[in-house]
């Protein structure tokens, strides 16, 4: 998937690869963050450098797969809390995108941090759940 993405790269200098993080008990369950592994495929393809500590889950959430829009979005407000922006570029790394919830929220946290530039990929588009 990363290298289909290759020539999509939307800046190339002062440029962080940050994937969406996990809760504990999401990470715990499944050994790992497909964000991050995502995050780090495209930034051998992209020669970005990859910094998952920008941005953090500072609250645990339910899954969101049968979420209406409306509740996606208060699912994930302040689920995050971003750091050491000031003033980088970022692109959030996430696998798939829904109604673009979780990553409004990130992107706000980031921006909270300093982030000078936000921008996002993901490698899935789902259609979101009929309310």
């Amino acid at each position: 998937m990363a290298v289909a993405m290759r020539g999509l790269t939307p800046l190339t200098e002062g440029v962080f690869l940050v994937p969406i993080p996990l809760g504990r008990r999401r990470q715990r369950s499944r050994g790992y963050n497909q964000s991050e592994h995502l995050a780090r495929a495209l930034g051998e393809v992209w020669g970005l450098p990859i910094r998952p500590t920008m941005l953090r889950r500072i609250r645990e959430t339910p899954t969101q797969t049968a979420l209406t829009p409306e509740a996606r979005r208060a699912n994930v407000a302040e689920a995050f809390a971003g750091a050491g922006a000031n003033g980088d570029a970022c692109v959030l790394v996430d696998d798939v995108f829904t109604t673009g919830a979780t990553l409004a929220a990130a992107a706000a946290a980031l921006s909270a941090a300093g982030a000078s530039r936000i921008d996002a990929v993901t490698f899935a588009r789902a259609p979101h759940p009929v309310a």
